[in-house]
């Protein structure tokens, strides 16, 4: 098995860190962020930092990268606008997805250079897409600096979900195989996604046989 040290991964080449650090933490999920500016002109960006943060409320978060060097039109419209939309890549799109990482200036729209449709649901005011079968309306709550890297953490609140009706069960789990749904490990590595199994909720009391097994 490959070591590398601390040492190791600072002397790196820069784009061979890159790759390493960002694919230690495995298959993340692929999110297209929709936003519009108070212009009207509409925004989507790629993002694979998208993170689970609570239940009741509903809150999901995301990492924005350093603002110093590049304008991030994403995070300006979600200040100006108060809503953003998060829709799951779709696997079939994988291509498209990518390119909307690419640096557009700020009125020309990644859902018409990437095909992508803008698609306006139950009156919220932030574009979903429509190609996506899982897609999630939200409202932003709050953004948390992180001193140590200089990123921010955006914290949106949920207040819509769109799914494929085929895709979710009657105790609320969603297939995510079903949707299409696509992980990134990396920078542009794209995978499907394949579901194993489902399990009961964990108890100490009634470890399965696999525990003897292996003794």
């Amino acid at each position: 098995m490959k070591h590398f040290s601390k040492d190791d991964i600072e002397q790196m080449p820069r784009i061979k860190r890159l790759n390493i650090i960002n694919s230690i933490t495995g298959i993340k999920p692929a999110n297209l962020i929709g936003s519009i500016d108070l212009k009207g002109n509409t925004n989507l960006a790629i993002f694979s930092s998208v993170v689970h943060l609570g239940s009741n409320p509903a809150l999901l978060g995301f990492i924005l990268r350093p603002q110093e060097k590049v304008r991030r039109h994403s995070y300006e419209n979600i200040i100006d606008l108060g809503v953003y939309t998060l829709n799951q890549l779709p696997n079939n799109m994988t291509l498209e997805g990518h390119y909307t990482s690419a640096k557009f200036e700020k009125n020309i729209s990644e859902f018409d250079k990437c095909n992508f449709t803008p698609e306006y649901l139950k009156n919220f005011n932030a574009p979903f897409v429509k190609e996506s079968a899982l897609k999630i309306g939200l409202k932003y709550v709050e953004s948390i600096p992180i001193p140590s890297n200089g990123t921010i953490m955006i914290v949106g609140k949920v207040e819509q979900i769109h799914v494929e009706e085929s895709a979710l069960t009657k105790e609320g789990y969603i297939n995510l195989e079903k949707t299409n749904s696509t992980g990134i490990s990396g920078l542009n590595s794209y995978y499907k996604l394949q579901k194993i199994d489902s399990y009961p909720y964990a108890r100490p009391s009634e470890l399965p046989s696999f525990v003897d097994e292996r003794k």
